[in-house]
């Protein structure tokens, strides 16, 4: 899919077909490159690598599907047990195998946006084929596309704000105050220094998406910016739609510049981190397991030596 690349500009229209969008705080381009740039995280350890970063992006609803096929086939009593088992998982708990097998954290007191509607009017207009000049006049008809781009920035940003929010209700009310300032230009504020967006499928209405940050590195006394990674989920295919890269700045309103952490940021950021890779570890080791299962339902069903299907007739 397409890539754009988000840069502060001041606002100009132009027709909604063309390569470039504008809106009235950003401008988004397209880009040749699919590829994430590699951006700085101030030279500390990130994440491993994810255990779906080897899989198909479909490799859930692929399972779901290899798990049909042994149904279908024919399993004992006991298998489809297993096989009713497997699902029941996979149904209750994809969010923290799709996103929480990367890092993000997806419970109530950590989510940014859940099963929010995707609605009509976020669908950007396409020119359709039909174009009449009747007296002077010329008429153009239109029809809804997919999620217009800059859609998903407004919900990573969205999200980002649940995402601190979160921390002055649910994580440290203590410092209630000062987390709830934190997108406001009364202290030390978090400004967006850049976002990146890559699409990895063109979402369509109806559905509806749930949003998670994830910090990229541990922070340390010294780190006046960090980077977040954002995942844009569809709950229609249970997968991500876009994923972003945001560029955080941490700024000091009163100096009028960058400032470091505050100490108690510091340190529920830290906590943070480390319950991130607690999830990416817990997360992936379900998925090696489930995967696992699933090749042993396969391996004692179809794809077994000399396997019959089982159609069911009484003189077999």
């Amino acid at each position: 899919m397409a890539s754009y690349h988000l840069v502060r500009r001041r606002a100009v229209i132009v027709p909604v077909w063309r390569s470039v969008f504008h809106t009235d705080a950003v401008l988004l381009i397209r880009s040749l490159s699919t590829t994430p740039p590699k951006v700085s995280d101030n030279g500390h350890t990130a994440h491993a690598e994810a255990v779906t970063a080897s899989l198909d992006p479909r490799w859930l609803s692929d399972l779901k599907k290899r798990i049909g096929k042994c149904v279908m086939f024919g399993l004992k009593p006991v298998q489809v047990q297993e096989a009713a088992s497997i699902l029941k998982e996979i149904a209750r708990d994809w969010r923290e195998l799709v996103a929480g097998s990367e890092g993000f954290l997806t419970g109530r007191r950590r989510r940014g946006l859940h099963r929010q509607n995707v609605v009509w009017g976020e669908m950007e207009a396409r020119l359709a084929d039909g174009l009449w000049i009747v007296q002077d006049s010329m008429w153009i008809t239109f029809k809804k596309g997919h999620v217009n781009n800059v859609t998903y920035i407004r919900y990573a940003e969205s999200a980002r704000i649940n995402w601190a929010q979160n921390f002055a209700i649910h994580i440290d009310p203590a410092h209630k105050r000062e987390w709830s300032e934190l997108w406001t230009p009364k202290g030390d504020g978090l400004i967006l220094r850049s976002i990146k967006t890559d699409f990895k499928f063109p979402m369509t209405w109806p559905d509806h998406i749930s949003v998670y940050h994830k910090l990229r590195s541990s922070p340390s006394a010294s780190t006046d910016s960090f980077i977040l990674d954002v995942v844009i989920l569809s709950e229609l295919h249970q997968r991500p739609a876009a994923r972003c890269i945001e560029d955080i700045v941490v700024y000091d309103y009163r100096q009028g510049k960058k400032t470091p952490l505050r100490p108690f940021m510091l340190e529920r950021f830290r906590e943070t981190y480390a319950l991130q890779e607690q999830a990416q570890e817990e997360n992936s080791t379900r998925i090696k397991t489930l995967l696992d299962q699933v090749r042993s339902l396969e391996t004692s069903s179809w794809d077994m030596p000399d396997a019959r299907e089982d159609s069911g007739s009484p003189f077999q």
